[in-house]
């Protein structure tokens, strides 16, 4: 399942789900309980290089040496 990224347009809630992608509906906002909760247009995971938290070979803003 993947995991989707949500704004409340309430609240202003920002948060996260693992939903299936079968789901038709956004779930309720955790903060209001709103259900005026828009899908947020994310950037995909990718796993070719990086320390985990970047996606630079050199990375210079983390303490990591080893890249994959």
């Amino acid at each position: 399942m993947p995991i989707y990224e949500y704004q409340c347009k309430d609240c202003g809630e920002e948060f996260e789900r693992l939903m299936p992608l079968s789901s038709p509906t956004a779930p309720d906002c955790p903060k209001c309980s709103g259900r005026n909760v828009k899908k947020k247009i994310s950037r995909p995971a990718s796993g070719k290089s990086g320390c985990g938290s970047c996606s630079s070979t050199s990375c210079s803003s983390c303490s990591t040496t080893r890249h994959s």
